[in-house]
């Protein structure tokens, strides 16, 4: 019977980091995984996380099902955070929460819960968007349509052309949207933007759905949840999909949500009914152990400032390598050509090398990135910058 399958290729980062690994060259730099990274080039455990860990231990006592929809503390919290706590949407009982096994389930829930709502339905994603969103969305059904939104060639966000496209959108489309921190070219939206778009959608009928992996890493944990807080405000409905792998440094652990905004208290309810429906035909129970540190983290004044000031070091040493990496490619003789990485947010940079320049990276000089020159810039550090910069310089 297996042998009408065929093999299928690996997913291109996971195959890259399978590659980064096996390779023994000393010299080696991985900037093609999204993982936050510190000047060891090491990804450590959250000093808050670790305090969470303990008390979690300590709480303990059965291994017993969660509950379908996850810990009661965490989806409260988590409501909390993305929205800011005098939020008008949570006074008026128009939000709620379901805990998922990561992002990846929490898009995945969402996109079925979606396809129930209109099986004509499409869903508009950014030219370019994560390469997951793509099996992720269309695995539910979904129908996908392309929108214009950065601009290679400049390295700037396309918004008259994206805004030009959605203007296309009909009543009851789906627009997925990246709240903060691109991925993956690092270009947001600004508050201005953020509200003519709301205007477009709000005209067309068109449901925002709001992918949030990075929160906190872009200019900080408010300013990085405007578009989110602002279109729940003002569209009568919002999905939001979030993820706790990058700001809580919990990436093994899958700790998602997937969190409604309704028209009313009990559209709120029925949306939630759907998506734990979904939930059970998928996986049935969330996994507890990290949603559990999280809302151990959340609850505690305490452990929420250590977590938040160890975001905020995250953020500020993201930003020092973006203009490290800009000065030392500017000293090496590239000029402006590379000024736009310090205008970027979060992570993730394009350096517009052709697929050609990247293989000659990871053969010549074992220096790992994707195919498109997507770079995590937290891969970077003192440590390999100048030897990173040499090599993309002998690549030009």
């Amino acid at each position: 019977m297996f042998e009408v399958l065929p093999e299928l290729t690996a997913d291109p980062i996971l195959g890259l980091m399978t590659d980064f690994k096996n390779d023994t060259d000393p010299r080696k730099v991985d900037l093609g995984a999204g993982v936050y990274k510190n000047e060891n080039s090491h990804t450590p455990i959250m000093n808050a996380v670790a305090k969470a860990q303990n008390i979690w231990l300590s709480r303990e006592d059965s291994k017993v099902y969660s509950a379908p929809a996850g810990s009661p503390g965490f989806n409260e919290a988590i409501i909390e955070l993305a929205l800011g706590k005098q939020h008008p949407a949570i006074s008026e009982q128009r939000v709620v929460n379901v805990q998922t096994p990561g992002g990846c389930g929490a898009l995945r829930v969402a996109a079925s819960m979606l396809k129930r709502c209109g099986q004509n339905s499409k869903v508009w994603v950014s030219t370019p968007t994560w390469a997951n969103h793509i099996p992720l969305l269309t695995s539910a059904g979904l129908e996908l349509v392309e929108y214009s939104y950065y601009n290679g060639q400049q390295h700037i966000l396309d918004f008259d052309g994206m805004m030009s496209d959605l203007a296309h959108v009909n009543a009851g489309d789906i627009v997925l949207l990246h709240a903060c921190c691109h991925n993956p070219s690092g270009a947001d939206l600004n508050p201005e933007q953020w509200r003519a778009l709301a205007e477009l959608l709000n005209n067309k009928g068109a449901i925002p759905y709001i992918d949030m992996a990075y929160l906190g890493l872009g200019d900080g944990i408010d300013e990085d949840a405007y578009g989110v807080r602002y279109l729940a405000e003002h569209c009568p409905e919002l999905v939001v999909a979030m993820s706790c792998s990058k700001n809580f440094g919990l990436y093994r652990e899958r700790v998602g949500s997937i969190m409604v905004v309704a028209a009313d208290a009990k559209a709120a309810q029925i949306c939630k009914s759907q998506l734990l429906n979904v939930a059970r035909e998928i996986y049935s129970m969330p996994p507890s152990y990290g949603a559990a540190l999280v809302d151990i983290i959340l609850n505690d004044a305490a452990l929420k400032h250590n977590w938040n000031d160890e975001l905020i070091h995250m953020r500020e040493r993201i930003n020092s390598l973006r203009a490290q990496f800009r000065e030392s490619l500017k000293r090496s003789g590239a000029g402006d050509r590379f000024d736009y990485i310090v205008n970027e947010k979060g992570m993730f940079s394009f350096l517009g090398l052709t697929a050609e320049q990247v293989q000659t990276l990871k053969q010549d000089h074992h220096i790992y990135m994707v195919d498109s020159s997507r770079i995590n810039i937290a891969g970077l550090s003192t440590n390999n910058m100048a030897y990173t910069v040499e090599s993309v310089m002998s690549v030009l």
